[in-house]
């Protein structure tokens, strides 16, 4: 008899539970236009920001991420000694090695759990909900915690009008685990690379090895071209992955964005022609942008107030710097 490579059986990938984590440091709009030429008024008009959190120096991005993935994991049941894979996005972790999962999974006491980074900017942890579906359900890792973690306050300019007001801190994961029914479609997903550099770090840290005094290379956004795009990508992208799932705009009960602008989760809405009746997530006005940690933040805040039942219909969808972009219908933990 030929010999045949061993593999798991069928089976499917769904939630098991979310977390959150956010700092304790609030900072309103006032304290940011100290630095910039705005006032609250303007940027609550343009972005629905009222406030961000900052992170103090004990809460890097493997931390705040293994404090979010402990309550993914208790709201899953489970331990971390049950974990098989640790992915966490970030955009804004400034340490090569080790990876920032490994010393999340070593935080978390996820000891012998693979680990891996994922850098997809603001749809990192929509990407890693892609990747984490297609290992559980392939049976190359049981459950695997997907992480978005960011530091953003670390890679943005105080002083730049353009991204100062934007960004924010925290963390958030979520549990990916085996089920015998889908629970996680398909991802509608890619770059479009026409706006490669409408978000981008446009210096390299390199430079600062050269020369002590250059300028730290801070994170850089052509404001109103990724509004435009945003616009009508989104919608798009959304509507591809509704018809991926096999489900319509009235099937699904909430619709979890990433948490770039309200004015971006409004149009969107619209262009879909969502049922009043959807939840819609627009946590943007208290944690801000908080790039990859942004999707999970704003699921665990409709859970958590019981806006969305255990078993709902879940549109999310992440966009962001390359351009890149993610959106996928999920069942709610």
């Amino acid at each position: 008899m030929d010999s045949e490579i061993r593999s798991s059986p069928s089976r499917f990938a769904r939630l098991l539970g979310v977390g959150a984590y956010r700092p304790g440091r609030v900072v309103g709009n006032e304290e940011i236009c100290r630095f910039i030429d705005s006032d609250s008024a303007w940027i609550e008009a343009r972005s629905g920001i009222v406030t961000r959190h900052f992170a103090d120096p004990a809460e890097t991005v493997p931390v705040m991420g293994a404090r979010a993935a402990e309550k993914a994991l208790s709201a899953a049941g489970l331990a971390p000694a049950d974990v098989s894979c640790v992915i966490v996005a970030s955009m804004s972790y400034l340490h090569q090695a080790p990876p920032a999962a490994a010393a999340c999974a070593a935080e978390l006491g996820a000891r012998g759990a693979a680990a891996f980074d994922l850098g997809a900017a603001c749809a990192g942890f929509s990407h890693g909900l892609a990747v984490a579906s297609s290992l559980v359900s392939g049976g190359q890792a049981d459950h695997v915690l997907v992480v978005g973690a960011e530091r953003m306050s670390d890679i943005v300019d105080p002083r730049d009008r353009s991204t100062a007001f934007i960004f924010g801190d925290g963390a958030g994961a979520a549990v990916v685990g085996p089920s015998p029914e889908p629970g996680i479609a398909r991802a509608v997903w890619g770059t479009d690379t026409e706006h490669l550099r409408a978000i981008e770090q446009s210096r390299s840290f390199a430079e600062l090895r050269h020369d002590p005094l250059v300028r730290w290379p801070f994170l850089e956004m052509a404001g109103p071209e990724v509004f435009r795009w945003a616009i009508g990508a989104v919608a798009e992208v959304c509507r591809e992955a509704l018809e991926v799932a096999g489900v319509t705009a009235a099937d699904i009960e909430a619709f979890v964005p990433h948490q770039a602008n309200v004015r971006i989760i409004d149009a969107a809405v619209k262009a879909m022609g969502l049922p009043a009746s959807v939840e819609v997530a627009r946590t943007v006005r208290d944690d801000g942008n908080v790039s990859g940690a942004s999707i999970p933040l704003a699921l665990d805040t409709l859970i958590a107030g019981g806006r969305v039942r255990p078993g709902a219909l879940v549109l999310t969808a992440g966009f962001g710097s390359g351009l890149s972009y993610s959106a996928q219908v999920v069942v709610a933990p």
